[in-house]
Formats: C-alpha cells, sequence, structure tokens
C-alpha cells in the first residue's frame, strides 16, 4: 500500500512526530520527507497563506524525519507511537463538500430520495428516472434558462426532487463535511456510522482554499456516503456525512506550480478500487472533465461576501462514481463491508488508502484545534 507520488510536483503534508507529541508540517525532498515548520510556518494554513507556497515549500530549510516509504510503513490503523506517520493535510482549514455535481452521481441522489434508503427499491426507481432523464442533463448547464425548462419538465413528470434542484438550479449544494483537525489521512480507518447499512466511498478532488478564496493545490479525499441515512431525508445530511473518521484526505497536497495547476485539475480522472476481506472488488472512474459546475465557480458558492473563512477551506469536488454493482443478494446493490480496502488514486496526484471500519471502532478524534494550539505554543512555535 504506497501514495504512489509522481516523480515531479511540489508535494506538502503533514506528519506526527513522535518527539514532539504533534505534528510537522512536511515538503517530499527526493525520497524522504523535509520537516519545515517554523514560527513562520508553524501549520498548513499558514504555508496556505503565502503568496506562492510552493516556492516557499520547495526553499524552507529543515530536518529530514525519514524517507517517505518509511512513514508511509507506519501509517497504518495501528501506528507505532514512537515512529512518524501520515495525517491529513489540513489542519486549521473546515472542510467543506460540494455534492450533485455530476450527472450519473446526480441520478444516484434522485433515487435515494425515492427509494426512502430501500436498495431493493432503487432498481426499478432507476429504469424510470433513466427513461426520463436519459443523458440529456449532461448539456445543460446549472442555472440556465435550459435547465429551468428542464426543471418544470421533469416536476410535470411527478420526478423533481432536491437533488435536481442543486444539480440543474442556479445553487451549488455546498455543505460542512467534518470540523477542521478531523479528518484522518493516508491509511487510516475511515468510518461508518453503525446505523447505516447501505453506504458507499466517493472518490473526489479536493481543493486547499486560503483566506482570500485563492485555490492553492489539490489532494485525494473519500467523502464517505451513507446512502441510507441520507436517503431517508436530507435533514440527517449532517449525520451521514460528519462522523468520527469518515472524511479521509491525502496523502499529500500538491501545491500548484509550473508544473501543475488548476487547468490539470480539471482534467483529473481519479480511480477507485475496494477490496473486500472475502475477495470482492469493486472498480470505478471519476474524471473532473464531465463536471457539470467548474471548480472556481464552486469556490465561489463557498466563500464570498455571504461567507468568510478566515483561516482557508479544503473543499471536495464531488463525483461521478455511483456504485450499483451487486455485492451480495441481486438487486441488492453494493454497500461496504468492515475491513474493505480503499483505494484512490490519480498519477498526479498519488493514492490515497484507507480501511473501512465503524465510526465507533475508529480511534476517537481526541487532537483538535485546542491541542494544537498548546502544543505548538510549548514547542515556541506560535
Amino acid at each position: 500500500m504506497t501514495p504512489n507520488l509522481p516523480d515531479t510536483g511540489t508535494f506538502v503534508g503533514r506528519v506526527w512526530l513522535p518527539q514532539a507529541q504533534g505534528p510537522a508540517l512536511v515538503v517530499r525532498r527526493g525520497d524522504g520527507l523535509l520537516d519545515i515548520t517554523s514560527p513562520d510556518l508553524p501549520t498548513m494554513q499558514a504555508l496556505l497563506e503565502s503568496e506562492d507556497p510552493a516556492a516557499v515549500a520547495q526553499t524552507s530549510d529543515g530536518t529530514v524525519i525519514g524517507s517517505i516509504d518509511e512513514v508511509v510503513t507506519n501509517s497504518t490503523e495501528a501506528p507505532d507511537a514512537a515512529k512518524p506517520y501520515f495525517l491529513a493535510p489540513s489542519d486549521l482549514q473546515p472542510i467543506k463538500a460540494c455534492g450533485v455535481t455530476f450527472v450519473s452521481s446526480m441520478l444516484e441522489r434522485v433515487i435515494e430520495e425515492k427509494a426512502k434508503g430501500d436498495p431493493a427499491k432503487a432498481d426499478a426507481i432507476r429504469a424510470r428516472c433513466t427513461e426520463i432523464l436519459g443523458d440529456s442533463l449532461r448539456a445543460v448547464v446549472p442555472g440556465s434558462d435550459k435547465a429551468m425548462a428542464l426543471k418544470e419538465a421533469l416536476i410535470a413528470e411527478d420526478v423533481w426532487s432536491q437533488y435536481l434542484e442543486v444539480g440543474i438550479g442556479p445553487d451549488a449544494e455546498v455543505f460542512t463535511k467534518s470540523q477542521a483537525m478531523s479528518a484522518v489521512g493516508f491509511g487510516a480507518s475511515i468510518g461508518l456510522h453503525p446505523i447505516s447499512t447501505w453506504n458507499n466511498p466517493e472518490p473526489e478532488v479536493v481543493l486547499a482554499v486560503d483566506s482570500l478564496g485563492r485555490i492553492k493545490g489539490a489532494t485525494l479525499g473519500n467523502d464517505v456516503n451513507l446512502r441510507d441515512i441520507e436517503g431517508r431525508s436530507a435533514l440527517l445530511l449532517g449525520k451521514a456525512k460528519d462522523n468520527n473518521a469518515s472524511c479521509a484526505i491525502g496523502p499529500m497536497l500538491r501545491l500548484f506550480d509550473d508544473s501543475f495547476g488548476l487547468d490539470d485539475v480539471r482534467q483529473v480522472e481519479l480511480t477507485l478500487r475496494v477490496t473486500g476481506e472475502e475477495g470482492f472488488e469493486l472498480h470505478g472512474k471519476s474524471s473532473m472533465a464531465e463536471i457539470s459546475r467548474d471548480p472556481e465557480d464552486l469556490v465561489a458558492q463557498a466563500r464570498g461576501a455571504h461567507h468568510q473563512y478566515p483561516d482557508g477551506f479544503f473543499l471536495m469536488l464531488g463525483t461521478l462514481f455511483a456504485p450499483t454493482q451487486d455485492r451480495d443478494a441481486p438487486g441488492g446493490g453494493f454497500t461496504h463491508k468492515m475491513g474493505d480496502l480503499v483505494e484512490i488514486s490519480n498519477p498526479a496526484l498519488g493514492r490515497l488508502a484507507n480501511t473501512v471500519r465503524l465510526s465507533t471502532e475508529c480511534p476517537p478524534w481526541v487532537f483538535g484545534t485546542s491541542a494544537l494550539m498548546k502544543n505548538l505554543a510549548a514547542r515556541k512555535l506560535i
């Protein structure tokens, strides 16, 4: 299980440093990880607030804490506490997420709602929705006159849904996925709320955005989806999305520089592999080229005069992936089993790998923002 980072690019991240009993800000240098934490760069947030984070990371002095392979080897569900291991690359930033930004996943959200969280009803509803919608939504610009005309037609067919509203209406769905400091990183357990029986991974590109709304880099994320909980009621979105260990980000953040930028993000293709302990395999893809809203538009809908983020934020852009492959009984669709290994990868961003557990069985979240501030103060970094 490796992060498969490309040879080129400016990659930064966060690593738990045992001797400091806290996180270190690291940059990849060759095959090693260089700790560049300092009073000027105490956090990832501080680095991203600089005008050119890639240049700062590339020129900062620091201390080698080990090879990437060594840190990866210890980045597991139960790491050796005496050795460094990867954390999520975000720290002070809240994790925001966009939903229903792809046509296929939008259809699946409609099905979730109509099925009321019952996967056995999903096949029949999917057939009816496809009969009405077809591929017509692919050419529709959200919020356009054509989109509004389509909305009226779908209402007349009695298949209008709140998911279609945010899929083709003027306003994107932007919600809080998880709190600052709560995301897990490469190799860690990723959690499912124990009341869920129908769920799946959501492979996504994640943008790092500073306090002024400037996009500074990108990484990979898993916005775990509890299809039955959200399908029962949109008012349960918070319960479905924000749980212990339910958000994974990593392996490292690729900062924008001459080798990689937002136009590259717009063409990213993600691959997904889920491997069960019983030998089951699920493969999927999500292509940013098919997103219905541009990443800059999604950032602008999240942040602006209507909402400020003084510490910046990480923004998950949504996914094209919505699994329909049966895992057990015919017509039962896909759902996770404990022990599933989820791998999300892209040649430019690397691989994010996590093992599925119940949120109640993942290590509890105990190191929050107040703990970080106390730790940095004790290390004389703030």
